[in-house]
């Protein structure tokens, strides 16, 4: 009778609740994914400015290696853009654009690069106007990841996405076992029935 009454007992109990692990983001992470938008949209911007004035001087066909070295800038910008998305395949490729320090250098010879041979003859000063905003934006920029870099903010952001990334897989791996203690207490309820 008395496991009657504890069968009845346990079946009439409200299953636990699950544990929901609710961690806070990181601030240091948040400002870093923050800036490392803005790298990027200055980078894109580059691109584009260093695209125009590409097809204007192949346009023009007066200044063809102008335009090959703007080529050249388009290329690089793309590459720092794609860079400031941490893509797994381009880190792994180039693991030199893990530390803060490179990355800054490779954005502030993108800015040089997007500053250099500005239109002398005055023809287009709305593109001398974006190539100055795009390259004093990267450069600030690159220059920020220098000191970063040279700060350690990089290996302390590193260290800090490795410990978001272990604290959410514990989580989901700590909602598994609950969810798989659940069924385990069920199917004994059902087998003492």
């Amino acid at each position: 009778m008395a496991s009657d009454a504890e069968a009845s007992g346990e079946a009439s109990r409200p299953p636990p609740p699950s544990i929901r692990v609710r961690a806070r983001p990181d601030p240091l992470l948040i400002i870093c994914r923050c800036f490392s938008f803005v790298t990027a949209i200055a980078a894109l911007l580059c691109v584009a400015v260093n695209a125009l004035a590409a097809v204007r001087s192949f346009k023009n066909g007066s200044d063809i290696f102008g335009g090959i070295f703007r080529c050249y800038a388009v290329a690089i910008a793309l590459f720092v853009a794609i860079a400031e998305t941490e893509w797994g395949f381009v880190i792994k490729l180039w693991k030199i654009l893990e530390y803060w320090a490179c990355r800054g250098m490779l954005q502030i010879f993108v800015a040089v690069m997007t500053r250099a041979f500005p239109d002398v003859s005055g023809d287009r000063k709305d593109l001398v106007l974006l190539q100055e905003i795009s390259s004093y934006l990267l450069l600030a920029c690159g220059l920020t990841y220098v000191i970063s870099g040279a700060l350690c903010i990089g290996f302390l952001k590193r260290s800090r996405q490795h410990n978001e990334i272990t604290r959410g897989q514990a989580a989901r791996d700590l909602e598994e076992l609950l969810r798989r203690k659940e069924e385990l207490e069920a199917l004994l309820i059902v087998d003492r029935a």
